[in-house]
């Protein structure tokens, strides 16, 4: 029996009196540390300020959630490793303190909450979307305080499994070895069903689930009665086998007559070629197939000839490829392939090795081809990737000059932030120029563009036959989002901020790692121009890259009113 127990009760520390006063008062589950409530509080507070993109009411409670439960379990730490320091006992907070922070808890939730709604009201002026209305905002709180409870207890739960061990081991072993270890027990099995378990269980249903919906076919897509397309007359490739963003690129595009009616003469018909993940066993065999399918339909004698890296499900960016055969006026040839059934934001952050291995596949399956044939009967060669594509398309190419002497076009859309090629440009990019626009080398080969419609900078230096292209914007989380967020200030919030970022957004350690991460997912909710939509962007990278001969300024912005009506009409 502890010592404390035999004392008489005015002999009992007024600490240990106070601590069982509080505990008839309050039951153990609605208790808390004075020290990591305050670091919640003020975690919770910071989680209003702004970020890239605007959020509903619910989803941002559901940040400030996290945000303050992230706080607590901080200023528990920092309070246990003062007392360690100090050899000081834990002791009970008086009445008055608890009061007292009630009493700044109401005051500045509120002006959080206030500031947090006058923010997202600009974030959505600025990108010119409709306001959700007060109503829905005010829901932020009330799911915040449900997600911090339930993570705390969660916490908690954890605490309870490594006294138990503790506890039970001590009979074996010293106290100490006994804390040292259960502790370190609990860490290890929890990061392993985190990351073995539980994540790469969610993982694995959610790429068979999305895997399902390859069986289905979006209205009004059906197998092409042309042998210039995969699936069609001739092909090699089953119509079924090319999953369900296959078909839709397959199935859809501009026509030879939606070709010949804007530019007021005949073309060509264009080439689409493409390997679905059920196409093939791996990545190799599915790059072989897909290119063996486009050189049948003649792909390799075309002016142009496009490999595309897909995003996530297999999705080539509809925009960007009809825009290029526009451009092209229909003398053109593009392949792709699936390599995964998840969403592009979320192949970011688990399906990087696979979109490195369909990349470097395709790529050098058709450069070989391409290689073989005489300098004058080969076809321009070009590249596109966006978001994860991007980064599956630099993995073929080792630097500046080797995307020069083996491409004659790139064109990168919202890189990831951990894209090899495009850290190397942006960190030893020119002195004075900003991250969120870069001059690298007076943009010689390289550049990078925010509004391509307008000069790229710099546009006094001359730029190479052979082009690479960036398109960025400052508001896209893909290309912001890094782990080094939780503790190191990036350039992009210390220069000027991008003109769709409030100057408001500031860094805050832990706190903008998760706001950035949250915002993820909603890089694809906003008008295109914002995040990570870049449907009008596309019509000008191409133009810069390709200069087609003839072609005026008027085409470009018919062009790119087209992609436009015909994006809104979808999202519509």
């Amino acid at each position: 029996m502890r010592t404390e127990h035999l004392l008489t009760h005015a002999e009992q520390p007024v600490a240990v009196r106070r601590a069982r006063s509080a505990s008839r008062t309050w039951p153990r589950w609605l208790r808390y540390s004075l020290p990591g409530s305050w670091v919640a509080l003020l975690f919770a507070c910071l989680a209003f300020t702004p970020s890239l993109l605007p959020r509903s009411g619910p989803f941002q409670g559901f940040v400030s959630g996290l945000s303050a439960a992230m706080g607590y379990g901080l200023g528990c730490l920092g309070a246990w490793l003062w007392r360690e320091f100090a050899d000081r006992p834990a002791r009970a907070p008086r009445r008055l303190a608890w009061q007292g922070f009630f009493a700044t808890a109401l005051v500045a939730l509120t002006g959080a909450l206030l500031l947090g709604w006058h923010w997202q009201h600009r974030l959505r002026e600025l990108m010119g979307m409709p306001s959700p209305g007060r109503a829905g905002y005010l829901l932020a709180p009330f799911v915040a305080a449900a997600f911090f409870f339930l993570l705390v207890a969660v916490g908690r739960g954890l605490r309870a499994v490594f006294r138990a061990l503790a506890t039970r081991l001590s009979r074996h072993i010293g106290p100490r070895a006994a804390r040292a270890t259960s502790g370190l027990a609990v860490v290890v099995i929890t990061a392993l069903v985190a990351s073995g378990v539980l994540w790469d269980g969610l993982i694995a249903t959610a790429d068979r689930t999305l895997a399902v919906q390859d069986l289905m076919t979006d209205e009004g897509v059906i197998p092409p009665r042309t042998a210039l397309r995969s699936g069609g007359p001739g092909s090699s490739i089953p119509w079924e086998s090319l999953g369900r963003e296959g078909r839709n690129f397959i199935g859809r595009g501009p026509s030879v007559d939606d070709l010949s009616q804007f530019h007021g003469t005949a073309v060509k018909e264009p080439i689409r070629a493409y390997a679905g993940y059920a196409s093939a066993p791996d990545a190799e065999a599915r790059a072989a197939l897909a290119v063996d399918d486009l050189e049948r339909a003649g792909g390799f004698d075309r002016e142009y000839l496009l490999v595309v890296t897909t995003t996530g499900s297999g999705w080539v960016v509809p925009e960007s490829v009809d825009a290029f055969e526009y451009l092209a006026r229909g003398d053109s040839a593009i392949v792709a392939m699936q390599y995964s059934h998840l969403w592009s934001w979320l192949s970011v952050l688990v399906d990087q090795e696979r979109a490195r291995e369909s990349g470097r596949a395709l790529f050098d399956e058709v450069y070989e081809r391409w290689s073989r044939r005489p300098p004058s009967q080969r076809p321009k060669l070009l590249v596109f990737g966006e978001s994860l594509g991007s980064y599956g398309g630099e993995t073929a190419f080792s630097g500046e000059r080797d995307l020069a002497n083996r491409a004659d076009g790139v064109l990168f859309v919202g890189p990831p932030n951990f894209n090899t090629l495009y850290r190397a440009f942006t960190d030893h990019r020119d002195a004075g120029s900003p991250e969120v626009e870069p001059v690298y080398r007076n943009g010689r080969i390289v550049r990078f563009s925010r509004r391509p419609g307008s000069d790229i900078p710099p546009a006094s230096e001359p730029w190479g036959d052979s082009r690479v292209l960036y398109l960025l914007h400052p508001s896209d989380p893909i290309t912001w989002w890094s782990p080094r967020l939780l503790v190191h200030r990036p350039d992009w919030l210390r220069e000027p901020r991008g003109a769709d970022v409030l100057g408001q957004m500031v860094w805050i350690p832990f706190v903008t790692f998760w706001q950035v991460t949250a915002d993820l997912p909603l890089g694809m909710e906003v008008p295109a121009g914002y995040g990570h939509v870049y449907t009008g962007e596309h019509v000008d990278g191409w133009v810069a890259l390709l200069r087609p001969e003839g072609w005026s300024p008027d085409q470009t912005a018919r062009l790119r009113q087209l992609l436009l009506a015909r994006d809104a009409s979808n999202r519509g």
